[in-house]
C-alpha cells in the first residue's frame, strides 16, 4: 500500500550554492510525485527575528506535527523515521531548519520533536539537503521502494 503524506518545509534563508540548490530540487521533485510536499522559505537575520517569521508560520499549522532540526535533539535511523513519519497517518508533519546560528528557544519549545540529523555541525544549507533527502528515504522505506538499501 503506497503511504500519502502532507510535509512542509519551513528554512531560514536561500541556498546559495548552486550545486546543493538542484539535489534539494531533484529531491524536492521526488517527494512531491509521492504526496503533498512544499517549502516555505523565510529570509534570514538574527535568531530572535527568524523565530518570530517561524511561530508566524506554525500558528497556521495547528494541525501539524513540528520536527525542528537541533543539535541537541534525539537522533533517528532512517528505518525509526520512516515507522515515526507512517504513524502520522493523515496527520501533516513540518520541519524546521534554522538559519546559520540555529533556531531560538521558542521555536524550540513549539516543536514536537527536536531532531538531530548528527551529532556533527552543518551549514543550514546541507542540514536542509541532508533533511531532503532522509525524507525521500523515509518515504521511500514506508513504500517499498528499492532506494534503501539495509
Amino acid at each position: 500500500m503506497i503511504r500519502m503524506f502532507r510535509f512542509t518545509l519551513i528554512v531560514v534563508g536561500k541556498i546559495k550554492n548552486r550545486a546543493l540548490a538542484v539535489l534539494c530540487e531533484d529531491f524536492s521533485q521526488r517527494l512531491r510525485r509521492q504526496g503533498q510536499f512544499g517549502c516555505i522559505e523565510l529570509k534570514d537575520g538574527d535568531v530572535d527575528s527568524e523565530g518570530q517569521r517561524i511561530l508566524e508560520v506554525l500558528g497556521k499549522r495547528k494541525d501539524a506535527r513540528i520536527y525542528a532540526l537541533a543539535e541537541e535533539g534525539s537522533s533517528y535511523r532512517s528505518k525509526e523515521l520512516a515507522g515515526a513519519l507512517a504513524e502520522l497517518e493523515g496527520q501533516s508533519a513540518v520541519f524546521i531548519v534554522g538559519g546559520a546560528y540555529g533556531l531560538s528557544d521558542a521555536v524550540k519549545q513549539r516543536a514536537d520533536v527536536l531532531w538531530s540529523l548528527s551529532p556533527l555541525t552543518f551549514t543550514h544549507e546541507i542540514a536542509r539537503l541532508l533533511l531532503y533527502e532522509q525524507l525521500y528515504r523515509a518515504v521511500s522505506i514506508q513504500n517499498g521502494s528499492k532506494y534503501h538499501h539495509e
